[in-house]
């Protein structure tokens, strides 16, 4: 009864702290669900300047939740969007590199393989392709990727691909 004493108020205190834990981290999921989604309305909105700024914004105060990989992402996407290829490729390559369980992967190994391509890296395009359909079979990034194969990689950003003239046509 004496050891009660003592390690009742323990276990009270342990017990309130951890329920202030558990708020504490609730309520930070619930704000930083409702900062992407902003600046999600900004890229949805094609305003890739004001979505870029709000995503590396997320990614310094909430770097390690649940939706970092896809704030990771989707900045890649506008400065995929905004023509900074090279930025692009970090963006994605973080996903890769920084996310191994990310559900972001496939389309961030696709996006790299669209970005190598529209800085003329042929070679990296396609080795990139290739890995999304031997990676992710199943998924659509691997439909998109064996489309892409079959057609030719080099394109013009706004005439689509580029036709391969062969035999006597002009």
């Amino acid at each position: 009864m004496a050891i009660l004493k003592f390690v009742l108020p323990g276990l009270v205190a342990l017990l309130c702290s951890l329920n202030l834990a558990l708020a504490a981290s609730s309520n930070m999921q619930e704000t930083s669900r409702h900062l992407y989604d902003r600046v999600m309305e900004e890229f949805k909105h094609r305003d890739y300047e004001a979505a870029l700024a709000g995503f590396r914004f997320f990614l310094e105060i909430h770097g390690q939740s649940s939706l970092a990989a896809n704030a990771q992402y989707w900045a890649g996407e506008c400065q995929y969007r905004l023509g900074r290829y090279k930025e692009a490729l970090k963006s994605f390559n973080s996903v890769v590199s920084d996310y191994p369980m990310s559900q972001k992967l496939p389309a961030s190994t696709l996006k790299l393989a669209q970005t190598y391509n529209k800085i003329k890296d042929l070679e990296k395009a396609r080795m990139m392709y290739e890995q999304v359909i031997a990676l992710y079979p199943d998924s659509t990034e691997a439909e998109l990727a064996r489309k892409a194969i079959d057609v030719p990689m080099t394109q013009d950003r706004d005439l689509g691909p580029v036709p391969i003239l062969t035999g006597s046509n002009p």
